[in-house]
């Protein structure tokens, strides 16, 4: 398998990533269906691993899972203005059914807001019903104009969160924690993407929320992805749909509600920060293939030979890492070797008839591409020696983003330094503008305030656009 078949980053960035799409065979366009794509095995075995360990943070937080329709009625969406007004140009429509036009227009859901609020006003009767804690596992259709395979799509998959609590302070500590203790461990400790846990500003959060929070993670572009978010969403929902309760003195009380979602966009964070031009790199916790075993022979008595000491080393493997042996006889092992590499299994154990004879086997790393990643070392205690590997590939990977993160980044103290560091990376800057002075800043150079750090150094300083004092900092970007 040649290696040229990957774009460098260096020459085209956006074609080096569909290169790397296409060639790990992660996913097609669905060039019938406008702005869709097709997962295929490898890239939907990625979305598996992300869906379990996140399925699993958060029914660890008292969380459940239910399904709702994906047709939701027309006049749901008009009864929350902002919510209406922010998704209305991407919404699909379905005005016919069976052959006749329908009385009321369904949309193929953009979000759920709506529908689980309708339910929600149902469920809920009395301070003894709450917090009511759902979560979603679906697709949702926004009619995008301009898409990116997993980054951005009309159809994607994703987890939403909808949540109903009596007071605003515990709808805030869950907005709060999902973002923390779900969704930014997540990032970090799994994907090994370190990611800013900020605020966002009004006129970039979510239509119809009080406060929008979200984790923001830099691409090796110097680009940040908006890698998960979380709303208060305050009362506005519940006033819409008349989810109350009634609480301890007996009076009817309007809920206070929360939403939170993470899609398919973060197999494109993945991509993105680790992968290199050999192809795609995925960091050992999140792989659904942590080490692929490659035996080489020539003829049959070393096949022999070699697969008998491939079945003893292989032994306690099971349950303890997620293994597959290629022991495909069409192929030679260059090409599986350029193959793994290309789909970013972390490590590679290769085992020929010398490694037999001297009990030893040869260990490729491939986040370090290379002679420099491979080393000979000793069947024994090779099970051990792969483990702790694959942890130090893990806090290799989060190290390398993170440093790279932090060379990309600067605080800036003037407009023209601002507008030269988003060619490099993340702006930080003092900030007290409006959203007028937002919008300017965005319409002049491509870059948008990504989020309102939650942790604020908390001295004076001059907004970097109005001049005026202020103590709050904010990172400004071009995104994804």
């Amino acid at each position: 398998m040649p290696k040229d078949v990957i774009t460098t980053r260096a020459k085209d960035y956006n074609q080096w990533y569909l290169d790397i799409v296409r060639e790990a065979d992660m996913a097609e366009v669905a060039e019938v269906v406008k702005g869709c794509i097709v997962f295929k095995p490898n890239g939907y075995a990625i979305w598996e691993m992300m869906q379990r360990e996140l399925d699993n943070r958060i029914k660890e937080t008292g969380h459940s899972n239910v399904y709702f329709p994906l047709l939701i009625p027309e006049s749901f969406l008009r009864r929350e203005a902002q919510h209406v007004e922010g998704f209305a140009p991407e919404v699909a429509v379905v005005t016919h059914a069976g052959g006749e036009k329908l009385t009321e227009p369904y949309v193929i859901r953009p979000t759920s807001e709506t529908i689980i609020g309708y339910f929600m006003a149902k469920w809920i009767r009395s301070y003894r019903d709450l917090p009511l804690l759902l979560n979603q596992w679906a697709n949702v259709m926004r009619w995008e104009l301009r898409t990116r395979p997993f980054l951005r799509t009309t159809e994607f998959l994703w987890s939403e969160g909808h949540t109903a609590h009596a007071t605003e302070a515990e709808a805030e500590r869950e907005t709060l924690m999902i973002l923390h203790d779900v969704y930014a461990d997540f990032a970090e400790q799994v994907m090994a993407v370190p990611v800013i846990r900020g605020l966002k500003t009004e006129q970039e959060k979510f239509a119809g929320a009080l406060r929008s929070y979200c984790i923001e993670a830099m691409m090796q572009d110097g680009r940040a992805l908006q890698a998960g978010t979380s709303h208060n969403l305050g009362q506005n929902f519940a006033k819409a749909f008349d989810i109350t309760y009634t609480d301890q003195n007996n009076t009817v009380q309007h809920c206070w509600t929360t939403s939170w979602g993470v899609s398919t966009r973060l197999i494109g964070a993945l991509i993105m920060t680790h992968s290199d031009d050999e192809g795609l790199v995925i960091p050992p916790r999140l792989a659904p293939t942590q080490v692929v075993l490659v035996p080489i022979y020539k003829n049959e008595a070393e096949r022999t030979k070699v697969r008998e000491a491939v079945a003893r080393i292989t032994a306690d493997w099971k349950g303890r890492l997620r293994f597959k042996i290629d022991d495909r006889d069409n192929l030679t092992p260059g090409f599986k070797f350029n193959e793994w590499e290309l789909k970013g299994v972390p490590v590679r154990v290769e085992v020929g008839p010398k490694d037999v004879e001297k009990g030893s086997v040869a260990l490729a790393r491939r986040d370090v591409p290379g002679r420099e990643g491979k080393s000979f070392v000793p069947q024994d205690g090779l099970t051990e020696r792969i483990v702790v590997l694959l942890e130090e590939i893990q806090a290799a990977l989060f190290a390398r983003a993170l440093a790279f993160r932090e060379q990309h980044s600067a605080f800036v103290s003037t407009y023209d330094e601002l507008k030269q560091q988003i060619e490099r990376g993340f702006a930080w800057a003092y900030w007290d503008g409006n959203d007028e002075d937002e919008k300017r800043i965005q319409d002049e150079t491509r870059a948008t305030i990504r989020c309102i750090p939650l942790e604020q150094p908390g001295t004076p300083g001059t907004c970097v656009y109005t001049g005026r004092p202020t103590t709050r900092q904010v990172v400004f970007a071009r995104a994804y």
